[in-house]
């Protein structure tokens, strides 16, 4: 598995890159311009990313804006939904009405309110067909 991190807060990004190491590797952006450039640049390099685990609330481009952006650039290739990069967007915000728009208008995949823990990882994970960690 290939992730990406998109995370402004230092302490968060270590602990999500903790947590996601052992089931692949692990990129890590600050911001959601930072996010879209990683995509675009993964795609570009013929090793796109499995997952992303995308900070609502960033600088620059909101998470939200940056998910819909990423569905654009994929739409833009010719990508099918099913074929979409899964996105798990994280909050330390439970709001209904960010919920409703990460599904509704971005695509996403899962919504994972921090802190999150080991065991609430795995079982998004395996949720979302990957794997066990090693």
């Amino acid at each position: 598995m290939r992730a990406l991190i998109v995370e402004d807060d230092f302490g968060s990004r270590r602990m999500m890159q903790k947590l996601i190491a052992p089931y692949g590797d692990c990129d890590i952006v600050v911001d959601g311009q930072e996010a879209v450039d990683a995509f675009r640049i993964a795609w570009e390099e013929y090793h796109p990313y499995d997952i992303i685990f995308m900070d609502i609330m960033m600088p620059k481009i909101d998470g939200q804006a940056a998910l819909r952006r990423i569905r654009e650039i994929e739409r833009e290739m010719g990508i099918k939904p099913v074929d979409e990069v899964k996105v798990i967007m994280t909050t330390v915000l439970e709001d209904p009405k960010n919920v409703i728009e990460a599904y509704n208008q971005g695509g996403a995949a899962s919504y994972m309110v921090k802190p999150i823990d080991r065991d609430k990882l795995k079982t998004e994970l395996e949720k979302l067909g990957f794997g066990r960690s090693e």
